[in-house]
């Protein structure tokens, strides 16, 4: 079987997916805020309270929200700062006691919404190339193209969230500081909180971001319609840089902001006034999974033939699979 951990800044979840993508179960336990031993920790008491459960040992693919630097081999890049300048991929393998496959959250998501989701090939047959995007807490983005999610040289493809906000208006420049050390980064402009924000800045009352989007959808609150039309444009706007480089067949969005059903018609209405073509059809599309396809993207960073030989040596009394018999991608 196949594991899947999404290592998330407030909460960390499993998965057990089937051979055939079937989920087996799902489990969630709260991210120790802010400490690195006692997340590794965190995360290997939920393997094995997984596997004890299910009597079975698996492969084990982690989504993180950063990356693994292919110089230090140590997280850079990411928004759970708490998680940077470690060796992650060596220390969860020490702790669950197998190699472990580290990947980009994004690229998770995306490569689980191309396997078996909405940008799957039973969906669109001859989509080759496909863009997902999370728009949450952060702003990240991963690429599949041909049915492989793509690090790059510099295992930073698809982070178009700390791309400059294209075509920035007078009020929008210089931007809002990043934690990057930069500003008017695409996610100070487009991550969740950041659309609530920009609402009560303009004296907007609404509780939540649900209800803003509620207000704006009966016509009740001129503010909410205001931003959210702020907030659109954004998101054409970067999306369309994107896109203009890219070229994607489908575009998947992901993250609490995706459930806001109007994007869906608004922006292919706006990309055309951005794109460089003279005619624009990539699909955009929300994600089958939802909140889940983050964590069953890390399951399919194996193979199922993968998943077959890890469960052999565990059967043939194997207490720890040698590193060497796993291909690495």
């Amino acid at each position: 079987m196949r594991i899947g951990i999404d290592l998330g800044g407030t909460k960390i979840e499993g998965v057990v997916l089937s051979p055939d993508g079937t989920q087996l179960m799902r489990r969630r336990i709260d991210t120790p805020a802010g400490n690195y031993d006692a997340t590794i920790a965190a995360v290997g008491s939920l393997v094995d309270s997984i596997e004890r459960d299910i009597g079975k040992h698996g492969t084990i693919g982690v989504g993180i929200p950063g990356a693994v630097s292919l110089v230090t081999d140590r997280v850079k890049n990411a928004n759970s700062t708490c998680l940077i300048g470690h060796p992650i991929e060596q220390d969860l393998s020490a702790a669950v006691g197998r190699p472990v496959r580290v990947m980009n959250d994004a690229n998770c998501f995306v490569l689980s919404e191309a396997s078996d989701g909405a940008a799957s090939q039973a969906t669109f047959p001859d989509a080759r190339v496909i863009f997902g995007i999370i728009l949450g807490t952060g702003v990240g983005g991963g690429i599949v193209m041909k049915g492989e999610a793509l690090s790059g040289r510099n295992a930073i493809a698809g982070e178009w969230g700390h791309n400059p906000l294209p075509w920035p208006r007078p009020e929008e420049s210089p931007g809002p500081p990043c934690y990057c050390g930069k500003s008017g980064c695409i996610e100070t402009f487009l991550c969740g909180p950041s659309l609530f924000a920009d609402y009560c800045k303009q004296g907007g009352d609404a509780k939540s971001t649900r209800e803003m989007v509620e207000r704006a959808a009966s016509g009740d609150d001129d503010l909410a319609e205001a931003a959210l039309q702020r907030y659109e444009d954004r998101l054409s706007r970067a999306l369309a840089m994107v896109i203009n480089v890219l070229d994607p067949d489908v575009i998947v969005l992901g993250g609490g902001i995706s459930n806001i059903e109007r994007l869906y018609q608004t922006l292919p209405k706006r990309l055309p006034e951005y794109v460089f073509s003279d005619s624009f059809d990539t699909m955009i599309v929300p994600p089958k999974h939802g909140d889940s396809s983050g964590v069953r993207g890390a399951a399919w960073l194996w193979s199922q033939a993968e998943a077959d030989q890890m469960q052999s040596v565990w059967s043939n009394g194997g207490l720890q699979a040698p590193t060497t018999a796993f291909i690495k991608p």
